[in-house]
Order: structure tokens, then C-alpha cells, then sequence
């Protein structure tokens, strides 16, 4: 209908004046863009996902490991089980439930082009529940993922969905919450939605950094990066030491956000950069694609983060960064100071409701000569990123297939009989790179009870994903350190949390079961009752094992429970036990 009424206008159009022509299209166009801009975001479309007060744990775009924190995290007052509502009418179109990430999670499609998130829950509505625990029965495990058909899991705005919870990597109760477009999967922060969360509090600035990035660039008489020293104005603006600097440099900062009810130490919404009035660099975290979200590790200083575990904000843009988040880019973000010449530098670090911290950097151009040098290590292997690189470390072979690293650089490598060093934690990987470990001297009884293993900081030996073939174990990884070969010989332990052997259990809800492995960890687990199948929902966090009376498999009075536990090289245990119940 809208092409038709255009057709027609714009056939009217040409038929008037030049000059009433061009007012009337350009009306047109403004009056579209105005159209778009309100329906990109509705504000009055969705409703909350939950009755109580939104105080946020996490915000949109925050820097985590690796990624970008793809949705709000809302606390749920430290509880679990707070009822979650359908934000509109829609069905229901992926259910997962897994040990990690986002735990139990429910994804739904609105009309109007978006998918609503929901994550972390506790269990999902009766009618999902039911669906769910169908296809856990008839897969026999308790981690799924389903695309139910469009339309066969219909919900209705302001109706429960699901319950709120802790499961998969939350670190606490609270509900995981996302907005997403139906067509592209791109998250979209959910704030910009109408949805509503006091804060009156601008952006805390903790660190400022200034960044030598040409051959022969200095800053305040150092080839390496600078700490700056700032102090707060009268107006509530940051005033920088005054910065001496040579040749093509950039600047970086350290900074969290606040909402007036909460103590977290939130993500900035939006950085402007401007360089004596003119912007040289802006981005917000407005929106984003997780096919971009690893490229993080180019945004922050990510050597500094391995060390220090802080993550710094660049102002300029590396030529490895592929992120879209940008709006603004004039030099990539960097300065070319010249001697002689003063510069203005200001950063605008602000938060989604406008609240804004100003940073003011005096940059003066003079040539000095460095007190401190670069620090370059070198070693006698050098990484071409966009190149594949093979090592052989002796004990293991290293296989970086082209562009596994962001950029070319010395890389540190130490050969084992055993154990080999792969650099360390100051230098991100883009892609998996292959680590192979020949085992062709250890007998196949001994290879069953073996995997690889990477080493922490304290030399405990971390599971790492072996794949066994012949005389050769492989694992594949993203992160740089010290890896091993490392024998299990312990199977799990199993142990009832809440009943004994022989009790009578009329009044019980559920079982529960501890279940641990004090090396290669838990691969798999399966449980019966009277010889079938039961479904026991795993929580790794609290190592428990737990079966729900309501699955309504325990029928008869004496009952027979069998729980088979295995670890990651095979090392198994059984537990049986028998209960009475009515």
C-alpha cells in the first residue's frame, strides 16, 4: 500500500514546478527518515520482562572476555524463580538448555521484526517446560537445543514465559535480557527501547593513557605507553598533565559506569574524541553482530589486560579492527603532532541516559629524545599473521593457521619432553590453533587414562578438549600458555545431598545428588530408576545432580536409582541406592 501511495505522489510530483518538486520531495524524504528513526526502536511496544524495579548487574556493549556483552543483566534482588513475562506477543522459535553460557535460555519472535532473549531461568512456563522436557526424554540428556515451528508455542504479552535463575555461566541470580532483529540476529540495546532505569550518575574515569604509535614517536620522553596524571575541575570535567609528544600518537582510557541503585561497575555507552574541535574518533555500543564481537581484543590494550586484568579502551582503531561500532573516524583516531604545534585533545565518555565525563589532554609538539625505550623482545621465531606458521616443540607440534593472531609479532616458544611453552596470556587469538602431542611412547592402557592439559599460573593442570587418534592427541584452543600431558586415574565420586539408602520419601519434591572430578572434570552422566531413564538436570556451579518428583517416573513404592558418572578419559563410577515412596 505505502509503494502504491508513493508511486502516486511522486507521479504528482513531477508533474508541478521544479522548485515545488524539490520541496515536496524533500518533505517526503524527511518525513520518511522521521518514520524510520521511530519505528527503529519503538518505545511503546514491549513491556519489562520482570514486575519489580530494572537495576541493572550488566549493561549493553560492556567489555567481557573475548566478546560484548550482548544484552542487560537485570538483578532479580538476589532470588531465583521471579516470574519473567513476555515483553510482547509472539511464539516461541529456539529453546536451548545447556551447562554453560546462558544456561536455560528462551528466544521469542515479535511481529514487528524483533526476538526477545531470555536467560539464565531457572525452568520455563508448564506448556514450555513440557515441550522442553519431551525432547530431553526422547534425546536422553539434559542439554537440548530446539527450533519449535513457527506458531506452535504462541505467547501473549504480559504472560509467563519462564522463572528467573542462575543456571549455565551466571555468576549470580539475575535474568540475562536481549532485544535482537528477527532477520540479521543483531542485538540492539535493549535500553533504547522506552524501558526505564535511574541514573543520574556520569561515568567514573580510573586510567588515561597516551600511546607512541609511529617509528620514532614520543611521549613524554617515552617510546612506550604513559600513564597520564589528571585532576578534576571545578565544573566536574578531568584537566590531564600537559602532554610533550612527537610524531603520530593515540590515547586510551580506563572508565565504568554507575546506575543510581547499584554498586556495579558498569560499561560507557559512547567515547568522542575530539582533537582541537574537530571529532577524530567516535563509537557507541548502539548495536553490534556477533560475527564482529572477538574483535574486542582490538578495541582494548589486550597485552595490558593479560598482565593487569584491565581493560583499556583505544581511541584510534588498529588496522586489524574490523568493528562496526564506529561513527566517526577521521586518522583512524590518531594524531600527528607536529613541533612546534599545540593540541586539544577531549574525550567524551558517556552513558546511555547523556551523563558525561569530559577529559581534557594539552598535547604540545617537541621533539625530545626518550629517556625510555621500546621494549621489544625478540626470539627466534617471528609470527606473520596472515600467514599459516608451524612449529615443532619437540614433545608437541603448533600449528597457527593464517590470520590466528591480529598482528605479526615475536613469538616465544620453548620445547619439552612433556610440557611445552606457547608465548603466554599478553597476546589474544582470533581463530583456534592446533596444539598435537606425539604419544607413541606411552602404552595404550596408559593412553586411555592421559589428556592434555594447560597449566595456570600456579601449574594446576586444566582439562583442554583431547581428540585420541593413534599416537597423537590434539587439542584445539585460542589461548596462548604452557600445556602438558596429564594422567587421571581417579573416577568421579558420587554422594546423596538429600536422602540415605532405604528411606522412606513421601514428602519429597526432589533428588539430589553431588557428583565431582578432581582432575579431567565430568564428561557425562546418566541416571535410572527401576531400569529407566530419568532425566537429573546437572549444575556445575554447585556440582549437584538433582531429579524432579513431578517427571513422575518413580511409580511404584520400592524404587531402584542408578547414577552412572564418567569423566573425561573414561574413569567411571556407579552409585545405587534404593527408596520408598507412595
Amino acid at each position: 500500500m505505502f509503494f502504491y501511495r508513493s508511486k502516486a505522489l511522486f507521479t504528482f510530483v513531477h508533474k508541478i514546478a521544479p522548485m515545488m518538486r524539490l520541496l515536496f520531495i524533500l518533505l517526503f524524504v524527511l518525513n520518511g527518515w522521521v518514520l524510520s528513526a521511530q519505528m527503529k526502536y519503538p518505545k511503546d511496544f514491549f513491556q519489562s520482562p520482570l514486575d519489580i524495579p530494572l537495576i541493572l548487574a550488566g549493561t549493553f556493549g560492556e567489555l567481557r572476555s573475548n566478546h560484548f556483552h550482548s544484552g542487560i543483566d537485570i538483578k532479580t534482588q538476589l532470588r531465583q524463580g521471579l516470574p519473567v513475562y513476555a515483553i510482547g506477543d509472539g511464539t516461541v522459535t529456539r529453546i536451548k538448555v545447556s551447562l554453560w553460557g546462558y544456561g536455560k535460555a528462551l528466544y521469542v519472535a515479535h511481529p514487528n521484526g524483533f526476538t526477545s532473549v531470555y536467560a539464565h531461568l531457572q525452568k520455563f512456563s508448564p506448556e514450555i517446560e513440557a515441550y522442553i522436557k519431551k525432547v530431553q526424554y526422547q534425546k536422553k540428556s539434559y542439554e537440548v537445543e530446539v527450533f519449535p515451528e513457527y506458531g506452535e508455542l504462541k505467547v501473549e504479552k504480559g504472560k509467563i514465559i519462564a522463572y528467573s535463575g542462575n543456571t549455565g555461566g551466571s555468576t549470580g541470580p539475575h535474568l540475562h535480557f536481549e532485544i535482537r532483529s528477527s532477520i540479521s540476529e543483531k542485538p540492539t540495546n535493549p535500553l533504547l527501547y522506552g524501558y526505564e532505569v535511574r541514573d543520574a550518575t556520569n561515568p567514573t574515569l580510573v586510567g588515561l593513557y597516551a600511546y607512541p604509535l609511529s617509528e620514532g614517536a614520543v611521549v613524554n620522553q617515552s617510546e612506550r605507553k604513559v600513564q597520564l596524571n589528571f585532576t578534576k575541575q571545578a565544573d566536574g570535567s578531568f584537566l590531564a598533565d600537559k602532554v610533550t609528544a612527537s610524531g603520530t600518537i593515540g590515547f586510551g582510557f580506563n572508565a565504568f559506569d554507575r546506575q543510581d541503585l547499584a554498586a556495579n561497575k558498569n560499561g560507557i555507552f559512547s567515547m568522542e574524541q575530539k582533537v582541537n574541535g574537530k571529532v577524530y574518533s567516535a563509537y557507541d555500543f548502539e548495536t553490534f553482530s556477533f560475527g564482529e564481537t572477538r574483535y574486542i581484543n582490538t578495541l582494548i590494550d589486550y597485552e595490558h589486560f593479560g598482565k593487569y586484568r584491565q581493560r583499556i579502551q583505544k581511541c584510534f582503531k588498529d588496522p586489524s579492527n574490523r568493528l562496526g561500532i564506529y561513527k566517526t573516524l577521521h586518522n583512524n583516531g590518531k594524531i600527528v603532532v607536529k613541533e612546534g604545534v599545540s593540541y586539544n585533545v577531549e574525550l567524551a565518555l558517556a552513558d546511555i541516559e547523556g551523563n558525561e565525563t569530559k577529559v581534557v589532554i594539552p598535547v604540545e609538539g617537541k621533539k625530545e629524545p626518550p629517556r625510555i625505550t621500546k621494549d621489544l623482545k625478540k626470539t627466534e621465531h617471528y609470527i606473520i599473521a596472515q600467514r599459516p606458521n608451524n612449529f615443532d616443540l619437540g614433545a608437541a607440534k603448533v600449528y597457527f593457521p593464517a590470520n590466528t593472531f591480529y598482528n605479526d609479532f615475536y613469538i616465544d616458544l620453548e620445547k619439552g619432553e612433556d610440557t611445552v611453552t606457547i608465548h603466554d596470556n599478553t597476546v589474544a587469538a582470533h581463530r583456534n590453533f592446533t596444539i598435537t602431542f606425539d604419544v607413541s611412547k606411552y602404552s595404550e592402557v596408559e593412553r586411555k587414562q592421559l589428556f592434555i592439559a594447560r597449566l595456570d599460573e600456579r601449574s594446576r593442570p586444566n582439562y583442554a578438549r583431547t581428540y585420541k587418534r593413534n599416537n597423537t592427541f590434539t587439542t584445539r584452543t585460542r589461548n596462548l600458555g604452557r600445556y602438558t600431558l596429564t594422567k587421571d586415574t581417579l573416577p568421579p565420586t558420587i554422594r546423596p545431598r538429600n536422602f540415605k539408602d532405604r528411606q522412606w520419601l513421601n514428602n519429597y519434591r526432589y533428588l539430589s545428588l553431588e557428583i565431582a572430578d578432581d582432575l579431567s572434570g565430568i564428561n557425562s552422566y546418566d541416571a535410572y530408576l527401576n531400569g529407566e531413564w530419568i532425566l537429573m538436570e546437572y549444575e556445575p556451579k554447585t556440582r549437584t545432580l538433582t531429579y524432579n518428583f513431578d517427571d513422575k517416573i518413580a511409580q511404584q513404592t520400592q524404587c531402584a536409582l542408578k547414577v552412572i558418572v564418567t569423566d573425561n578419559v573414561g574413569n567411571s563410577s556407579t552409585f545405587e541406592s534404593t527408596f520408598f515412596r507412595k
